[in-house]
């Protein structure tokens, strides 16, 4: 007799990075789908990680991060944001960026709180707050420069809100928030009662000498907000999941709460080895630049082909509309340029409550020159 299930998540699947990365192995493509860097990590990180291991740092590092990787994280922000957390009762070191919005949602959403964020949306946001009990409400970026539309965030806030999610520089959409942004989320914090949940992870990935908007350079906003950074996003390492959570004190202990019953700790030899290298900014300062390249250069290279790109401001992902190629919806064309051309991405669709479907696809740029040279090559062709 079978066992009868009422799933949590009935209409999940397996995610769209683990299809498209399998799909393009599958058929041996080029994977340009899931977000993650093809070049070396820092020798001199590696190294300072090996030798952590091998002076026996291996038990478990404390629930809330290394007191050193905090103390570096403290100098980080610091150095970034002119603003000191508190090493004790405002830093929390978690696995990964998704670990830290997944312990912040379930440690404040009740059943019948509302979680407003915005579409496209990174895929873990909507789960995360069902799984808590909370109703995701999805308000659509305006098109084609994916910008926040305020007003229908404000006509969307009620007494059940309970946490309105920003994400600067954006995933999948590569917008970053202005000043004026900023500001119209100070306004709407101070009329209406909400927790901020403000997804930072690609940080120190912004271009054309633009600023990151950080809440944490709003005194009115840090008294509200939980920012999720992300060490993976910042030193080429996505698989060491490894990244950290800046919040006051009353809203850290809730999280800590959660964090210690979801993974306790994290890796504690990769927290060593962060604490040396994260304290430089030498480290991470020029990230923007090195990035921007490869973004400039993936344009360049596509500039002869049919897609049209959106514009990217941050993030090593670039949007490419292919309405004037192909009126097939984004899932398929994501599929048939896999199988079919050789080249891997990401159909926008999967990041919309409503599966919108602008025939737009994503593209990582965070790749070795000659993997995007090959790319670009197929690209142009179709």
């Amino acid at each position: 007799m079978s066992i009868s299930l009422n799933s949590k998540l009935p209409n999940v699947g397996t995610t769209i990075f683990t299809v498209m990365s399998k799909m393009a192995l599958d058929h041996g493509a080029i994977n340009l789908s899931q977000g993650f860097p093809d070049f070396e990590v820092s020798r001199e990180l590696i190294a300072n990680i090996s030798k952590a291991m091998q002076d026996n740092k291996n038990q478990y590092a404390p629930m809330q991060g290394l007191l050193q990787l905090r103390e570096s994280i403290g100098k980080m922000i610091n150095h970034s944001y002119n603003f000191e957390p508190d090493i004790e009762n405002e830093i929390t070191v978690t696995s990964g960026a998704t670990e830290a919005i997944f312990s912040t949602l379930n440690a404040f959403v009740n059943s019948g709180d509302e979680v407003i964020m915005m579409d496209p949306a990174y895929d873990c946001y909507d789960p995360a707050v069902v799984l808590a009990g909370g109703t995701p409400i999805h308000i659509p970026l305006t098109q084609p420069d994916f910008k926040v539309d305020w007003e229908r965030v404000e006509n969307s806030l009620n007494e059940n809100t309970k946490v309105v999610m920003v994400n600067t520089p954006h995933n999948p959409s590569g917008a970053i928030f202005s000043e004026s942004d900023i500001e119209t989320l100070e306004q709407l914090s101070e009329k209406h009662d909400f927790i901020i949940i403000s997804d930072e992870v690609y940080e120190h990935i912004i271009f054309d000498n633009f600023d990151h908007q950080s809440v944490l350079r709003s005194p009115k906003l840090k008294e509200r907000s939980v920012v999720v950074f992300s060490f993976g996003k910042t030193f080429h390492a996505t698989g060491w999941k490894v990244g950290y959570v800046i919040a006051p004190e009353n809203l850290t202990a809730e999280i800590r709460k959660v964090h210690q019953f979801v993974t306790f700790c994290v890796n504690t030899s990769v927290q060593w080895g962060l604490a040396e290298y994260a304290v430089n900014p030498d480290n991470y300062s020029s990230l923007h630049k090195f990035y921007q390249s490869k973004r400039d250069k993936f344009l360049d290279l596509i500039r002869d082909s049919r897609f049209v790109p959106v514009p990217c401001y941050g993030t090593y992902f670039q949007l490419l509309s292919y309405k004037e190629i192909s009126d097939l919806d984004d899932m398929s064309m994501a599929e048939l340029i896999t199988k079919e051309n050789g080249v891997a991405s990401i159909p926008i669709s999967v990041f919309y409550g409503d599966r919108k479907d602008d025939k737009i696809l994503r593209f990582c740029f965070a790749k070795n020159d000659d993997t995007l040279e090959k790319a670009a090559e197929i690209l142009c062709k179709i």
